[in-house]
């Protein structure tokens, strides 16, 4: 395996300008110095090829991350994870592994590029600003993603050239960084006239005890009567009582990922519109996740599957796991096709149905569904309180399935509004706010 390494590194090597030249001078001097029978010419050009050869075996042969001259690379990405059109400061460090000159004159000849995904480096690309030592180098450059998901930074592209100049070889240093970029998230009023009223509902007007309360943070919007000052002056922050079974109603976010582009095995789409409206709806979802968990109620996002482990999926019960809720949408994509969307979101309707916690809120983001999927979402909406966003399709001829699943939807006692793909999420939510009774 390692002679293997080693011929692949030689067969990188190339040529300079330089080594041509002496290459060619080479090959001219022998056969010449033959015809004229000048041993001197031939020495000559002997040397000449010799160089080339030897240098082009040793730049091939040598390892940059081992050896005396060994070099090593850290890179950092500030924030980590990234969310999808902010901006990340990125600082790359290449160093020796021991100071040695040999790490010291490798340092010296050595020119960097670093590799990042088209979605990480946004349309400018990465401009770097690079400094340099005799012991290290170090660059610093910004990333704008432009797509939600989990990108490649690396591994770096290093040339290097001989002490001649003769041959130069391009080689990765160092291991690629995976970076998760999470979706765009906007505040929603989830505290609005309606929440309260579902909530109230659903626990009636009995009085609260301390025996059956929870302490959590204090938001905007708590009542400051509820604050438990104990808890405040020992914790250094502000904590308020909380009734879990009112005024703390877990919310279970239901993302159809149909809405997303069918995924296939060699890649992601690139239709620019339906991965727009796709990574909407993941938005949309998100937001309404984040901000009942910010409003003081348990949150979680469960996207359709064929295999739903719904009960492995836990409630965000602090604003301290928000990036996990965030962590769970770095990954989701498109179904494979149409008919495992629809058997995915039955499949998943039915699993909630069944790990469904007394008072549990289910939000859904949706696209139309043929009647086996609406029947399962029904059943749904029948045993507790649910809301549905329908998100109305680009493409012509699902008004009609639009239509039947709102109304079969409202019938089993939904609050169903419908809205088109990347419409302002906060006027979306307050469509379908207004609608709760």
């Amino acid at each position: 395996m390692k002679w293997r390494d080693t011929l692949a590194r030689i067969s990188r090597v190339r040529l300079t300008p330089r080594g041509i030249g002496a290459a060619c001078v080479g090959g001219v001097l022998i056969p010449l110095g033959l015809v004229l029978t000048l041993p001197d010419l031939v020495g000559l050009g002997a040397a000449a090829l010799i160089a080339v050869a030897v240098a082009w075996v040793v730049i091939g042969a040598q390892r940059l991350e081992s050896g005396r001259g060994a070099l090593h690379v850290t890179r950092a990405v500030t924030p980590n994870p990234v969310v999808r059109d902010r901006t990340a400061e990125v600082s790359l460090l290449v160093a020796a592994h021991q100071a040695t000159g040999a790490a010291y004159e490798r340092l010296s000849r050595l020119r960097l590029s670093e590799q990042a995904a088209h979605e990480l480096a946004g349309h400018q690309g990465i401009r770097a600003r690079v400094s340099a030592r005799a012991d290290r180098i170090t660059v610093h450059y910004s990333l704008t993603p432009t797509r939600r998901g989990r990108w490649s930074l690396g591994p770096l592209l290093t040339t290097r050239t001989d002490v001649f100049g003769l041959v130069r070889a391009t080689q990765p240093l160092g291991s690629a960084t995976h970076v998760p970029v999470w979706p765009r998230t906007v505040e929603l009023a989830v505290r609005t006239r309606s929440v309260g009223d579902v909530d109230h509902s659903a626990t009636g007007a009995r009085l609260q005890s301390t025996d059956d309360s929870v302490l959590r943070e204090y938001v905007a919007g708590d009542d400051p009567r509820r604050v438990h000052w104990a808890s405040a002056a020992r914790r250094g922050q502000l904590m308020v009582r909380a009734d879990e079974s009112a005024g703390v109603r877990p919310v279970t976010v239901l993302l159809d990922r149909s809405l997303l582009p069918h995924w296939q095995e060699s890649g992601s789409p690139r239709r620019p519109a339906a991965v727009d409206d796709g990574e909407w709806a993941v938005e949309l979802a998100a937001s309404i996740a984040t901000s009942f968990l910010d409003a003081g109620h348990p949150a979680r996002l469960v996207p359709t599957s064929v295999a739903p482990s719904v009960e492995g999926v836990r409630f965000a019960t602090t604003r301290a796991s928000r990036p996990a809720l965030l962590d769970a949408c770095v990954d989701i994509r498109g179904h494979r096709g149409a008919a495992e969307g629809q058997h995915a979101t039955s499949t998943t309707a039915r699993a909630l149905r069944l790990a469904r916690t007394p008072g549990e809120i289910v939000v859904a983001v949706l696209g139309p569904h043929a009647p086996d999927a609406r029947h399962d979402l029904a059943a749904l909406g029948a045993e507790g309180t649910c809301w549905a966003l329908l998100v109305a399709p680009r493409g012509a001829g699902f008004q009609h399935e639009l239509d039947q699943t709102a109304a079969e939807l409202r019938a089993s006692g939904w609050h169903v509004s419908t809205s088109e793909a990347r419409t302002d999420p906060e006027r979306a939510w307050a469509l379908l706010a207004e609608r709760a009774p």
